[in-house]
């Protein structure tokens, strides 16, 4: 082996044949390189081509198939140009021959030049054709509590239409969870109001469905009230009754009021004191109290109770009352005086009959 590289013309033919490789090769990337960079051929790519597809879309609904595609074409310069600005080619898929089930389909092209090389990016898809279904589904409403002004509350929510008709493949149908609307609007709500809200179909995950529903947009009524409570009413008796008025009973006519105002506020109020001046209180009936506003409420659902009083007037008793003057004491005086002049006389009369006896 040794011997044969030491012959000098073994040598000579063996670099020979390398320099003839080396220059057919150089040549050829030249070529290459010309063709490419070539005044008369162009590459180009459609983006965005709509991708059409035929099946029986009365009764099969298909997932899977993008939208839109990217065709790149490659040729002569007038050719690219023309069908850039024709645009009479198609980009579609024939499902027709399939049945229910998966499928890996090839996106086909038609109407382009033959003189161009397209190639349609993806060239495959993994498709799913499935049975459409159509149902019945109530709509739910919904908005964000925090949108609300403070003090303010939802009362309630209501929907027109009710519900929507959603129309997909069967098993999204049976995996849809939620059919939602909801409001969107500023912040600080403190009125009642009716707004527009997409629909939304979602799964357990809050996954938004690929279905289609009708309508697409329902009407919204939010009834939005003034915060409330009932709080309890406790009388609270001050003052000193008029001389000569005694209480048998006292009643308020409201167990219980209504507070409105910020929830935290109004939710720790117990109890609403109301004040009975007793000095004020001469005789049995009606009469009118106002209510106290707690602070931080913003009113009352009425701001006056009505108090019924039963009371009894104590008549003084002259016979009773000693320390009432001299003068009942001299009437008293007056009116036994007679008697007991009476009585003394027969006392008299006795004792001079015990005298005679005795002599």
């Amino acid at each position: 082996m040794d011997r044969i590289f030491d012959n000098i013309w073994i040598l000579r033919i063996t670099a020979f044949i390398l320099a003839v490789l080396l220059f057919f090769y150089v040549k050829a990337s030249f070529t290459d390189d010309r063709r490419e960079t070539s005044p008369n051929s162009q590459v180009d790519i459609l983006t965005d081509v709509p991708l059409e597809v035929y099946y029986d879309s009365e009764n099969l609904i298909v997932s899977g198939l993008p939208e839109t595609v990217d065709v790149t074409i490659e040729g002569p310069v007038a050719i690219v140009v023309q069908t850039k600005l024709k645009k009479d080619y198609k980009v579609f898929v024939d499902l027709n021959s399939l049945l229910i089930g998966q499928h890996r389909v090839t996106i086909q092209t038609e109407n382009f030049s033959d003189k161009l090389d397209v190639t349609v990016e993806p060239k495959t898809v993994d498709i799913v054709i499935e049975e459409k279904v159509t149902q019945q589904f109530k709509v739910e409403p919904e908005i964000n509590n925090r949108l609300f002004a403070e003090g303010y509350i939802l009362q309630s929510m209501t929907v027109e239409p009710s519900s929507v008709i959603v129309t997909g493949a069967k098993s999204v149908i049976e995996s849809i969870s939620y059919v939602k609307a909801t409001v969107s609007t500023s912040e600080g709500i403190n009125e009642s109001f009716t707004r527009e809200a997409a629909v939304k179909v979602l799964d357990s995950n809050l996954n938004k469905l690929d279905v289609i529903v009708e309508p697409q947009t329902v009407k919204v009524s939010v009834e939005v009230v003034e915060y409330s409570k009932s709080i309890p009413i406790k009388m609270k008796r001050t003052g000193r009754l008029p001389n000569g008025v005694s209480i048998n009973r006292l009643d308020i006519n409201l167990d219980s009021v209504k507070v409105y105002g910020p929830k935290s506020i109004i939710d720790s109020l117990e109890e609403l004191i109301v004040e009975i001046d007793l000095s004020k209180v001469e005789a049995s009936g009606e009469f009118e109290v106002n209510l106290n506003l707690p602070k931080g409420a913003t009113r009352l659902g009425t701001e006056k109770v009505i108090v019924t009083a039963d009371v009894t007037k104590v008549v003084n008793d002259p016979v009773v009352e000693e320390t009432s003057g001299d003068a009942v004491k001299t009437e008293e005086k007056d009116e036994n005086q007679e008697p007991e002049d009476e009585k003394n006389d027969e006392e008299v009369e006795k004792e001079t009959t015990n005298d005679k006896e005795k002599q």
